[in-house]
């Protein structure tokens, strides 16, 4: 185990980041991952960091915080804390997050106040996000087990932590002899997948399934995919998400008709949605549904008017190394790479021509905005996904859950 995690440590920093020496690297991380974060800290001075900044985050005195602090509280965030990270950012520097939150912990918790905390976080943080939205930094979002997620996943395991390492190493290729080279093969057949679609220049894709999702999502001109490795403005590639199976577009924003129905639970903010249902009209979500979790999603999509569009498109086969493990992660990084999704509000503005443009002219040629970017599972194992051509012909992409 000890010489997994130093492999996982290595991997995060070599290629997940693929840190360049004189970097400066944030980590951002529960303390109860402070021992990896240490481990990743120490790889990453032996890489030739210039610096490692470590951000503490602690979701438990976060519940206190939402439970019983001051109303107005959730209407402001700390300008010392925007200087700091926009500082980073424009200093060039990589940024690691280590996602590990229990999945239930805040179900209890106003939604509105979880709410009203990230709208004002993330206008503030617009800079930032901008910044690694748009791959101007690096950046990697990585997951290693606490105790508390390991027995959502695994119920009454005595080790479901050591379960949960186990597939966590599985879901990001730690268990293979050479994790480096393994990566360098899947990134070869995610960018065969990538040229595929780029080839194709599809209009638009439509989607349907044995759940009820029927859906026509057209994708704007000069749309381009990606998957696997992104290229930072630097020049060289780093892995945004590690384990990712996934290739990916933006939608048009005001081009979505149609009904789509949620695959699998979304963790959000520390509160499950369960068993959901969007019905598009126009790009913007006109009706929606819930067995658990309503009031969380009504004030998701009430964040702000891109909220309740959609701003990512993302491919992934059924029969993947996550998907196989039959495992329900409650943690989208993982949850995502099992399954076809979609995500609400902001879009990667992966399209031809947008260093050019204003926010005004990327919205007009269908770029959403939006303070949030939300991940949703929507893949099963009859999924159907075609695609069309602006002549009308169609071309199968996804039959049976899979890549034809």
């Amino acid at each position: 185990m000890k010489k997994q995690i130093e492999k996982y440590a290595d991997l995060l920093v070599k290629v997940g980041i693929n840190l360049q020496k004189g970097q400066t690297l944030v980590i951002t991380t529960p303390v109860e991952c402070a021992e990896f974060a240490r481990l990743v800290t120490k790889k990453a001075y032996e890489t030739g960091a210039r610096e490692v900044v470590v951000r503490w985050l602690d979701e438990l005195t976060d519940k206190m915080r939402y439970e019983m602090a001051e109303d107005a509280v959730f209407d402001e965030f700390p300008q010392g804390e925007v200087a700091i990270l926009n500082d980073l950012a424009d200093r060039d520097a990589a940024f690691l997050r280590i996602s590990a939150s229990d999945p239930e912990l805040m179900k209890d918790v106003n939604p509105k106040r979880i709410s009203r905390q990230n709208k004002v976080r993330n206008r503030a943080l617009e800079h930032y996000m901008d910044r690694l939205m748009s791959d101007q930094n690096v950046w990697c979002v990585a997951s290693i087990p606490t105790e508390s997620w390991a027995k959502k996943v695994f119920p009454g395991a005595e080790d479901a932590v050591e379960q949960l390492w186990d597939a966590i190493f599985k879901s990001v290729r730690v268990d293979q002899e050479n994790p480096v080279q393994a990566w360098r093969n899947h990134q070869e057949a995610l960018k065969t997948r990538v040229d595929f679609l780029n080839e194709g220049k599809f209009d638009k894709l439509r989607y349907k399934n044995s759940l009820g999702t029927d859906l026509v999502v057209e994708l704007p001109e000069g749309h381009f995919w990606a998957g696997g490795g992104t290229e930072s403005k630097k020049g060289y590639e780093f892995i945004a998400n590690m384990p990712t199976e996934e290739v990916f577009t933006l939608p048009k924003r005001d081009g979505v008709n149609g009904t789509i129905v949620s695959s699998l639970p979304l963790n959000y903010n520390g509160s499950l949605i369960e068993n959901f249902s969007f019905t598009f009209v126009d790009g913007i979500v006109m009706e929606f549904t819930a067995e658990k979790g309503f009031d969380t999603l009504k004030e998701m999509l009430e964040t702000d008017d891109g909220a309740c569009r959609l701003g990512e498109v993302a491919l992934v086969p059924y029969d993947s190394p996550i998907s196989n493990q039959k495992i329900l992660f409650f943690n989208t990084l993982f949850d995502e790479n099992a399954s076809c999704h979609f995500a609400l509000g902001k879009a990667y503005p992966m399209m031809e021509g947008v260093e050019d443009m204003s926010k005004e002219e990327m919205l007009a040629a269908g770029v959403n905005d939006s303070l949030i970017h939300v991940d949703f599972m929507v893949g099963t194992k009859d999924m159907e996904i075609t695609g069309i051509k602006k002549d009308g012909s169609e071309v199968p992409i996804f039959r049976t859950g899979n890549f034809v």
